[in-house]
């Protein structure tokens, strides 16, 4: 490759999406939610209303334990006693089961129209522990159990709202991301700034970004220069320089400085909306083991049914107290109810997902991220991906000038360039602070370089052919590092005079700081890494040496990456983590894809996986998270099942021999405890260690 003819590696900008205004996003989620919820046990409902309706049932239940004759006999105390007094209770329990239950009755209603569930045995057993009860007022021999019917309704109504709370806890990611961005932005109009709605932005429009505020839309900087967080985007804290010419997106908080943005993306092509709809996406998507979840729910509804219809039939065949068979039916029921197996598995993707969108990784596909715990290689794109896609100077050498001054006198003369190798040198001073003098009598030669005066001296930036054709000296130290910069696959350019050439320098994509992390971390995670490339041999061994990758493809061409992932999946689980528009077959080929953030929309589309900071890093996070989150859903599958195994045969009255007997209301306590610790280990899955 030399200074005359090389092309540069296009940057590109994230893949984005939908944004339709603050308010209208707030509404379109709420939408997604209702439509999902059509399907959903707690459709129509909220935490704020089983709240209410315990604390109500809950206060209506006290009368009806004050007044229950067994709860006197317990605590030693005579109830007062007045005409009528012995109907609070069933009124109170009348009470109860409509108002407190009603949510669990119209559930049963519909799943018996789609697949029986949760809420179908639970309705099943207040019914039951109802109509018996109020036979036996009625006249009917035998013990009602009001006060077991109502602290029956107001566990599973304490169990519903804790429930309902937490997965709404975990669910706010996308009202939160919905709320980084203000509705009112200042558009310059004739002159002036006017205030109008960012839905009537249009793309080209001029806004006006004062110094605190976050900016409303995404666009690009046409004049001004500021500081900007986009933690919310990159979970970077440290604020990113903006000048003209960088783009900025929406959510992002301006700092010191005033910037003029012309707007670039409107409506459906906004970054804040691609992340909103991924989040949604994620959370709203069904997973294999989800639906492993669903069957162990129905199953274990069915088994619950036919074990409390046979601890009925057993305990009314050796016993005759009747309200003792039914007490042990109900309770049967009860503690069998697919509670928390229905909690198991959703509330420990709404954390993964949520969780993963503060580290910038974007869940686009739930059944691969489960996937990517079975990973074993991983492929990397090089340019852009392990690398910047940008040059950088890696080398320089010097003959008859030290290292310092001959950067100076190269960085003068190349800062009146506009090559992407002449930026490379000019940033390279930048990086050591040097200070630069004016050059003078610049020059630019078509095919060979640049020329002009330092320090009232004439010096020529190039090619190195450019010697040759001038016959001055080239050293032979200086020959030798030309030939091992290229040796390496790198750009060479000289600093030469009107005698003799002074300095080579070698010029090379720069490695990403996080790419050796990366590499090494995925090591120690037996997690092998491979790495494809279009290059020449001599750049894609120099970068595989550099990083410690032992396997490597050079001269991939775009169609054949594909095929090269075709057959690392034969050897072992493979993913592919890549950016550009030819890299979409091979991420859609890999058992996970994973887009850089920085890549083209093509390829985020084609990807399971979006790492937003475009950091290589993040894919080690990914496989991390995704194996965390495995073992919390089969940690909650085990428990939400398995602690039936002791429960049934208990509430089926097994130990009662014994003296050992599970009243319905502690049976219900038992099956919330059991939500309760699922819940509690699907939120613990935020405290695991990605870094």
């Amino acid at each position: 490759m030399r200074h005359g003819h090389h092309n540069h590696h296009e940057q590109h900008s994230p893949q984005t999406e939908e944004y339709v205004g603050h308010h209208e996003h707030q509404q379109q989620l709420a939408s997604a939610r209702d439509e999902r919820a059509g399907h959903d046990k707690h459709a129509g409902h909220s935490p704020e209303m089983f709240k209410r309706r315990f604390f109500i049932c809950l206060v209506l239940t006290i009368p009806i334990l004050y007044f229950e004759p067994m709860f006197q006999e317990w605590f030693r105390y005579q109830a007062i006693q007045f005409p009528g007094s012995t109907w609070i209770g069933p009124i109170l329990a009348i009470i109860i089961y409509f108002y407190g239950g009603w949510v669990f009755l119209v559930g049963a209603w519909r799943e018996l129209h789609s697949r029986i569930g949760m809420m179908t045995l639970i309705a099943l057993a207040i019914t039951v522990a109802f109509v018996y009860s109020l036979a036996v007022s009625f006249g009917l021999k035998g013990m009602p159990f009001y006060w077991e019917l109502a602290t029956l309704v107001d566990v599973m109504l304490l169990g519903h709202w804790i429930e309902m709370a937490s997965v709404q806890g975990a669910s706010r990611a996308l009202e939160h991301l919905a709320d980084l961005v203000p509705s009112i932005a200042h558009k310059f109009v004739n002159g002036r700034t006017e205030d109008v709605s960012v839905n009537e932005l249009k793309e080209d429009d001029s806004i006006l970004i004062r110094p605190g505020e976050q900016i409303p839309i995404d666009g690009e900087v046409v004049e001004g220069a500021s500081s900007v967080n986009e933690a919310f985007l990159t979970g970077e804290s440290r604020p990113v320089t903006k000048q003209v010419g960088d783009e900025v997106v929406a959510g992002a908080v301006n700092g010191e400085g005033a910037l003029t943005v012309k707007v670039t993306r409107t409506g459906e092509q906004t970054t804040l909306s691609q992340i909103m709809r991924l989040v949604e996406e994620a959370q709203s998507s069904r997973s294999r083991y989800q639906a492993l979840a669903d069957q162990l729910a129905y199953w274990l509804t069915i088994i619950a049914i036919a074990v409390g219809t046979l601890t009925f039939v057993v305990w009314r065949a050796v016993s005759p107290d009747l309200t003792f068979a039914i007490n042990r039916a109900v309770t049967v029921l009860v503690i069998t109810c697919p509670h928390a197996l229905g909690l198991a598995i959703p509330l420990v993707i709404v954390n993964a997902t949520d969780l993963s969108a503060k580290h910038g990784i974007l869940v686009r596909s739930r059944e691969a991220f489960e996937r990517a715990r079975n990973i074993k290689a991983i492929a990397f794109d090089k340019t852009g991906t392990l690398t910047e896609g940008r040059f950088g100077v890696q080398r320089i050498y010097t003959d008859g000038i030290d290292e310092t001054e001959g950067l100076v006198i190269a960085a003068a003369l190349e800062a009146l360039s506009e090559h992407p190798l002449a930026q490379a040198i000019v940033q390279e001073a930048d990086h050591r602070q040097l200070q630069l003098p004016k050059a003078g009598d610049f020059q630019a030669i078509p095919g060979s370089g640049v020329e002009g005066r330092v320090n009232s001296q004439r010096y020529r930036v190039g090619r190195p052919e450019w010697a040759k054709e001038l016959k001055v000296q080239f050293p032979e130290s200086l020959q030798r590092g030309l030939q091992q910069a290229e040796s390496r696959g790198e750009s060479a350019i000289i600093l030469l005079d009107d005698r003799q050439v002074l300095a080579v320098f070698g010029l090379a994509d720069q490695v990403r700081e996080q790419a050796r992390e990366a590499v090494e971390n995925l090591r120690k995670m037996d997690v092998e890494v491979v790495m494809i490339t279009g290059d020449a041999e001599a750049v894609a061994r120099t970068v595989a040496n550099d990083l410690g990758i032992d396997r490597y493809y050079a001269r991939v061409l775009p169609q054949d990456k594909a095929s090269i992932i075709r057959r690392l999946k034969q050897e072992k689980p493979t993913a592919f983590v890549g950016d550009g528009i030819n890299d979409a077959p091979a991420l859609t080929e890999s058992d996970l894809g994973l887009a850089i953030g920085a890549g083209t929309n093509v390829a985020i589309e084609s990807a399971d996986l979006v790492l937003v900071k475009s950091n290589p890093l993040d894919a080690t996070y990914a496989l991390k998270l995704a194996k965390a989150t495995y073992n919390k859903m089969i940690q909650n599958l085990f428990w939400a099942t398995g602690y039936n195994v002791i429960g049934i045969p208990l509430a089926a009255g097994i130990a009662a021999p014994f003296g050992i007997l599970l009243s319905p209301a502690v049976g219900a306590l038992f099956m919330s405890i059991s939500t309760v610790v699922v819940s509690i280990n699907a939120i613990l899955l935020r405290r695991v260690k990605l870094g």
